[in-house]
């Protein structure tokens, strides 16, 4: 089974994954994946607090997958060396959480999964270069253009895009009155947004849950599983 969910923020929002909450965990195996959709922050700065909860996230029953989102250490994300895995590159940061690199394809369970990370921070007053917010929180030129080939060699075809931020015409037309602003990156989205031929497309980011149409969905601490006809709602349940 593969579930998705939006960002963890470290500590901030990793309690979405308490049994009692995300139930179904009983039943999961190192074959089941959870996709976190950016912010993962378990690799920010080395404290005891964070190696707890990252300890304690590798002990789950599931094999994690996430993007990095902006609010990431990129200098210390940039210590794990990359590796091939499942027709994509990962950085492996514990035997059971592995860093979505960005711009690759990923064949996971008879499905193909675009991921690509990144996002502008809107809080970038309250931030100090180098120390809590990072350049490389948007792409490089050579990143994307990777992405587009990747695409390009599977005739622009994936089943499942993984992002952070949405393309430029969603995020306008969602969020026009906040400080989430076009930039390249979701300039980018709006290019393999119109080629690519996708059925569902998460992003992260806006701390928000739900569909803007019916293909793109945002996400923040509700899980959904993948199923063959689309998604189902595993946390929260019901009136939660």
């Amino acid at each position: 089974m593969i579930f998705i969910t939006g960002d963890l923020h470290g500590h901030h929002d990793i309690h979405k994954f308490s049994t009692d909450r995300f139930t179904i965990q009983k039943e999961l195996t190192r074959s089941d994946y959870v996709i976190i959709c950016g912010d993962f922050e378990l690799r920010w700065c080395d404290s005891a607090e964070e190696r707890y909860w990252l300890k304690w996230l590798d002990k789950k029953p599931w094999t994690t997958l996430w993007i990095d989102g902006n609010h990431e250490n990129f200098d210390m994300l940039k210590d794990y060396p990359v590796e091939e895995w499942k027709g994509g590159k990962i950085r492996k940061i514990t035997d059971n959480i592995f860093h979505l690199c960005r711009g690759n394809l990923f064949e996971i369970d008879g499905k193909r999964i675009f991921a690509f990370g990144g996002a502008e921070s809107h809080d970038k007053q309250y931030r100090k270069l180098g120390v809590t917010m990072w350049e490389e929180e948007l792409p490089n030129e050579e990143e994307m253009e990777h992405g587009r080939q990747v695409l390009e060699s599977a005739n622009w075809n994936a089943d499942i895009m993984i992002t952070h931020s949405l393309p430029s015409c969603i995020q306008e037309d969602l969020f026009s009155d906040t400080n989430y602003k076009s930039n390249r990156l979701t300039d980018f989205f709006d290019e393999i947004d119109q080629k690519t031929n996708f059925k569902l497309w998460f992003s992260g980011h806006y701390h928000h849950s739900g569909w803007y149409d019916k293909k793109h969905i945002l996400i923040y601490n509700d899980i959904v599983k993948l199923t063959d006809t689309g998604i189902e709602r595993v946390y929260p349940r019901g009136n939660e």
